[in-house]
C-alpha cells in the first residue's frame, strides 16, 4: 500500500453539545484545547448547540463555531429525542460539506442521543471516508452507552483519565483503541501569587479564611459534603467562609441542577452556616481571582469523577486541594504530595484536612508550590494539544 503523503497542516472539525457561555468541564476542556490547535496553524472548527444570546457563526480564539438548535441539549430534554433524525442530518452534512475536515473529534457523542452518533457515523465514516474520532469524558451505565461506545467505528477514542479507559475497556473496547490522555490548563491565566482582588461581589470575602469549592453546585460533585465540612472547620475558625460556584448556565440532563441547590441550601441553613458560605455565579476572571483569594481548594466528588478539571486550575494556582477517591482524581493527585485524597463521603475527613491547612501556612505553601510544579511539568495545554495531534496522526497515517 503506497504510504499517504505527509500533511503539515489539518483541517479538524470538533463536534460536542455545548461551548461557552455553557459552563463545564468539557467545554473548559474545548476552549483550552481548540484555540491551542489553531495557534498551530490548523483550521479548527466546532459544531455545537444553540444558546440564548449567542451568535448562530463566530470565531472564537482562531477557531469556527457553528450552533445549531438540533445540539442544544437543553433544549432536546425538553423536546425529546422523537423525530429528529432529519434536522439532525441536515445539519451534520452542511457541517461536514462546509468544513471539508480531515478528521472529525467528537466529545460525548457516544451518549444522550443515538441519532447524532450513527448519522455522523454514516455520513463521515462511511460516505466521505472521514475518520471519526471520540473523546469519551465521562462513562455510563446504561444501554445507549454501550451501544454506541462500541458499536460505532470509531476509528480511536481518547479517555481523559486511565480511570475512564479502565472503564472502556471493561465493556469491551480494546486496549490499542483507547489512549488515555488527561486535560491540560493555562498555566499563564491561572498561576501563582496572583495579587487577590476584593472588589465586586468578592469584596464580602475581605478578612476571611476563604476555602473554594470550584466545582458546579451540586450533589455529584460533593458540595454538600463540603457544608457538612464546615461544621467542623468553623468550630475553631468562625471566620471561614466556603465558596460554591452555584450556575445556571450548564448542560443540565435530566433537569437536575436545581433541585441539588434547593438541598445544599436548605442543609446549609439547618446547620446554622449560613453566615458561612458564599454562593453566587463567577466569570472566569473571577474564577482566577477566587483561587488566589482561596487558601484552600475542594473537591470532594461523591461519584466515580471522571477527572475533575478544577484540580488543574488549584494545583497551577499554588493553592492546596483536597478531592476523594472517586475515579481519575487520584491519578493527578498524590495525598500529603500536591494535596491531600480522602474516602468518599467522609465530610469529617474533610473537615479535619481543612482546619490542618488553614492552621499551617508553611504545609499550605509546600503542598501548592509542589501543585504548580505538577501543572508544569504534566498538565499544560501544550501538552494536552500535543498528545492529541499524535492521536490525530495515528488515525490518518500521516506526518503532521
Amino acid at each position: 500500500m503506497a504510504k499517504k503523503k505527509r500533511k503539515k497542516k489539518l483541517k479538524i472539525a470538533h463536534i460536542h453539545w455545548a461551548f461557552p457561555p455553557i459552563i463545564g468541564g468539557v467545554e473548559t476542556h474545548l476552549v483550552m484545547l481548540l484555540p491551542e490547535l489553531a495557534k498551530r496553524g490548523h483550521e479548527v472548527s466546532l459544531l455545537t448547540g444553540s444558546v440564548e444570546g449567542a451568535k448562530t457563526e463566530e470565531i472564537y480564539k482562531g477557531v469556527k463555531i457553528k450552533r445549531a438548535p438540533i445540539m442544544n441539549l437543553n433544549w432536546l430534554n425538553e423536546r425529546g429525542l422523537i423525530g429528529i433524525e432529519e434536522e439532525v442530518h441536515r445539519v451534520i452534512a452542511d457541517f461536514i460539506k462546509e468544513e471539508k475536515p480531515d478528521i472529525i473529534h467528537t466529545h460525548n457523542l457516544n451518549y444522550f442521543s443515538k441519532a447524532h452518533a450513527m448519522i455522523l457515523e454514516s455520513e463521515a465514516k462511511h460516505k466521505r471516508k472521514i475518520p471519526i474520532v471520540l473523546t469519551a469524558h465521562n462513562s455510563w451505565d446504561d444501554m445507549l452507552f454501550l451501544r454506541l461506545t462500541r458499536d460505532i467505528a470509531w476509528d480511536h477514542i481518547i479517555a481523559v483519565s486511565f480511570y475512564i479507559k479502565k472503564e472502556l475497556m471493561g465493556i469491551g473496547c480494546p486496549n490499542e483503541q483507547v489512549t488515555a490522555i488527561h486535560h491540560g490548563i493555562d498555566t499563564k491565566r491561572f498561576k501563582a501569587n496572583t495579587k487577590p482582588r476584593y472588589s465586586g461581589k468578592l469584596s464580602a470575602l475581605k478578612n476571611k479564611r476563604v476555602i473554594f469549592h470550584p466545582a458546579r453546585m451540586g450533589l455529584a460533585k460533593g458540595c454538600d459534603i463540603s457544608v457538612k465540612a464546615m461544621k467542623i472547620v468553623t468550630n475553631k475558625f468562625p471566620n471561614a467562609t466556603l465558596v460554591l460556584a452555584g450556575t445556571g448556565n450548564i448542560v443540565d440532563w435530566g433537569s437536575t441542577q436545581q433541585k441539588d441547590i434547593a438541598y445544599i441550601v436548605d442543609l446549609m441553613k439547618s446547620l446554622n452556616l449560613k453566615k458561612n458560605i458564599f454562593i453566587d455565579m463567577f466569570t472566569l476572571s473571577e474564577m482566577v481571582n477566587l483561587y488566589a483569594i482561596a487558601e484552600v481548594c475542594l473537591y470532594p466528588s461523591s461519584v466515580g469523577e471522571p477527572f475533575g478539571l478544577t484540580m488543574l486550575e488549584s494545583l497551577a494556582s499554588a493553592k492546596p486541594i483536597i478531592v476523594t477517591n472517586a475515579g481519575g482524581m487520584p491519578e493527578i493527585i498524590q495525598d500529603g504530595i500536591n494535596g491531600y485524597v480522602i474516602p468518599m463521603r467522609d465530610y469529617e475527613a474533610l473537615g479535619t484536612k481543612i482546619v490542618n491547612l488553614l492552621d499551617d501556612e508553611n504545609l499550605r505553601f509546600r503542598i501548592g508550590t509542589t501543585g504548580r510544579k505538577f501543572a508544569e511539568l504534566r498538565f499544560t495545554k501544550e501538552t494536552m494539544a500535543d498528545n492529541n495531534l499524535m492521536i490525530y496522526e495515528k488515525v490518518l497515517g500521516y506526518k503532521i
